[in-house]
């Protein structure tokens, strides 16, 4: 497709925030969110409590270094940790050698085929896996 002249198309993930408490209620039940589309990375606790993450289709990297898709900055996350990787109906986890780990619901993963309600630890953000119902 060809875009107008001046006319840039995002490609960054999507950040969102959730207001405090939706993990627990009904709009986030079993690792959906009501109203959101595709796959999302949720912050279950920390500061970043509520923001969430919304993954376009391909590969979005995850790390400390400034051109990361997903951001954290925090010196327990690896400047080049890893990526989550969407397509369609699947979405992957891969860490890219990182010095912490990535850990999906408590175990140590170089690879995982994700599902909503997981929990991703990366240093030390913990992340919920959801999926819009829309």
């Amino acid at each position: 497709m060809d875009l107008p002249e001046g006319v840039d198309v995002e490609h960054d993930p999507t950040i969102a925030y959730l207001p405090p408490g939706v993990l627990d209620g009904p709009a986030f039940s079993g690792g959906r969110i009501h109203g959101a589309f595709g796959w999302a990375l949720v912050f279950e606790r920390g500061p970043r409590a509520g923001m969430a993450y919304v993954l376009g289709p391909g590969r979005s990297t995850v790390g400390r270094a400034a051109d990361s898709d997903i951001f954290l900055d925090d010196v327990t996350v690896s400047r080049h940790h890893g990526s989550f990787t969407a397509d369609g109906e699947t979405l992957v986890v891969e860490d890219h050698g990182s010095t912490n780990g990535t850990y999906v619901n408590g175990q140590q993963t170089e690879r995982a085929r994700l599902k909503p309600g997981d929990e991703v630890i990366i240093g030390k953000y913990h992340l919920i896996v959801a999926r819009g119902d829309g």
